[in-house]
């Protein structure tokens, strides 16, 4: 199964002589970044709305087997009532998205930390949410941060609509490893300054064995299951180093690709 891993976005000042070589040019950084890299998630479409123009020019400015998760709209999931996003999310799903053809990966719909798991609410949520659009295939995916997602009847119901859960690991956030849908989606978030590349070697080491056991089909022992199943079919993945001490984020990333080549 195909493993894509990245970072959150593409221009950050802070990667300038660091990640980017001295002297090249911000109009060539995504283009760097994907030599580099198997994978970027836009965070910018969280905020706004981006142009059709620019998804396509993303997509031509990469090679191919290269991989966009792209974030969903905060006026579709920052609501108390789900049900109301519909006119947001079909907004946002007509924004241009589907510009990027085989190269759009998941859809992370994220919840803010004091959203809590309604059954109802997240069901609403879900019927909105179409396997294809524009002859592209839409991969969904929910980074909930409350504690009450803790429950089998939450796992139970993403499996229904092969919407995974994303495993936000190494921050204060709940960790969820539960599989529910046909692709894993993982954001790591906790590099340090006191590495070079972020973690260290062994938590590197530790972090690619766990992406390639879900790869395999198998749930890591050390990640934290609501239901305690441990078994599921060989899938993609898609991992992200986001957030944490952030200009060591690509060298993660690289280092991460390097153990799983």
């Amino acid at each position: 199964m195909a493993i894509f891993i990245g970072i959150g976005g593409w221009t950050y000042e802070p990667w300038r002589g660091t990640f980017y070589p001295d002297g090249l040019t911000q109009k060539r950084e995504l283009d760097y970044a994907a030599s580099k890299l198997t994978g970027i998630e836009i965070n910018g479409t969280y905020y706004g709305s981006q142009k059709p123009e620019s998804f396509r020019k993303w997509r031509n400015e990469t090679p191919d087997g290269f991989t966009f998760a792209v974030k969903g709209t905060r006026y579709a999931t920052n609501r108390k009532d789900l049900a109301a996003s519909s006119e947001s999310v079909e907004r946002f799903l007509k924004s241009g998205i589907t510009e990027l053809g085989d190269k759009l990966g998941p859809i992370n719909w994220q919840f803010m930390a004091t959203k809590k798991f309604d059954e109802q609410d997240f069901d609403n949520f879900f019927k909105l949410l179409p396997p294809e659009l524009d002859g592209v295939r839409l991969r969904h995916a929910v980074e909930v941060r409350h504690d009450s997602f803790r429950d089998p009847a939450f796992i139970a119901l993403a499996k229904r609509y092969n919407i995974a859960i994303i495993t936000g690991a190494d921050s204060e956030f709940p960790v969820i490893a539960d599989q529910t849908a046909d692709y894993a989606y993982l954001r790591l978030m906790g590099t340090t300054e006191g590495h070079d590349r972020g973690y260290s070697e062994a938590d590197l080491d530790a972090w690619a064995k766990r992406i390639k056991a879900l790869s395999e089909g198998d749930i890591p022992g050390d990640l934290p299951c609501v239901t305690g199943e441990r078994k599921a079919a060989p899938r993609d993945v898609y991992a992200f180093v986001i957030s944490g001490h952030k200009v060591a984020n690509p060298a993660a990333a690289m280092a991460l690709i390097e153990r799983l080549a």
